[in-house]
């Protein structure tokens, strides 16, 4: 059953630049028979991608990756096989949605004192699909020649620490964890392998029902040491690619999959809701 399922790849209702027909057509296409959309902080792309999947003949399950934080680092909690119509994540998707668009209304505004001059009305016109952040924003200076690179955006403006950047609404790994977990779904640690390894350490003690061992093009090599300590915590193991499309170009949809058993599971928990 199952035999490829991709559960980490994003639309362009964050920063993938596919839309939800467009990547299950592609995920037909890689012989993919199973997929997870984990699209940041929103749920946006199932209404459009859960009816499609079903004349694809694609298994498609629940997800989303949620951008949490410990100790001002960076970590991602990835959802999956919960009740898209629970109320408290659907609540929190919303807010995160008012948060990021309050945030970009700022980095705009820092842009501008530079005279480098965005406004939310182009943003929109530009992409009308999804939520907006720095990604769109980066193309957008780069479409109106404030840069030439995204890499060049980020490094001197929108990334963390530059001179534009604006921080977001915070939100602490147990938070995002419990969330998932009471709209019914498995709550995963997304691509430990980079972590630094005292956050690593310390996330072994958070409730997390699995791990995403297996990611893009990591070999086995610097996947084994999660996997082991999922078969000792008896976790779940999880993969995917991490598809985004031309933003991330270098990870193939498909390129990296969740085991069959795995991915069983979701199946089993999510036709349930």
């Amino acid at each position: 059953m199952n035999e490829k399922a991709d559960c980490h790849c994003h639309t362009l209702f964050s920063d993938g630049s596919l839309n939800p027909v467009a990547l299950l057509d592609l995920a037909k296409e890689q012989q993919l028979s199973g997929l997870s959309i984990t699209d940041h902080d929103t749920i946006g792309a199932y209404d459009t991608a859960l009816p499609y999947a079903k004349t694809l003949g694609i298994t498609l399950v629940s997800g989303i990756e949620i951008s949490a934080e410990h100790q001002r680092t960076s970590i991602h909690v990835l959802g999956y096989a919960f009740d898209l119509n629970n109320p408290d994540l659907q609540d929190f998707c919303l807010r995160l949605q008012a948060d990021r668009e309050q945030r970009n209304q700022k980095i705009l505004e820092k842009l501008a004192a530079l005279k480098m001059p965005i406004t939310i009305d182009e943003l929109k016109a530009k992409f009308p699909h999804g939520t907006l952040g720095r990604p769109h924003i980066a193309k957008m200076m780069i479409a109106k020649g404030f840069v030439r690179t995204a890499k060049q955006a980020f490094d001197r403006y929108l990334g963390n620490k530059s001179r534009c950047y604006v921080s977001g609404l915070q939100v602490e790994v147990e938070v995002a964890i419990e969330l998932v977990q009471r709209a019914g779904g498995f709550a995963v640690l997304a691509h430990p392998h980079y972590l630094p390894k005292h956050v690593a350490t310390q996330m072994l003690t958070k409730s997390f029902d699995g791990v995403e061992g297996h990611y893009g093009h990591l070999s086995l090599k610097q996947e084994q040491p999660w996997l082991d300590i999922a078969k000792e915590k008896s976790w779940l193991i999880t993969g995917g690619s991490d598809f985004h499309g031309e933003k991330k170009s270098f990870h193939a949809l498909g390129c990296s999959f969740t085991p069959s058993e795995t991915f069983a599971r979701f199946v089993e928990r999510f036709t349930s809701h």
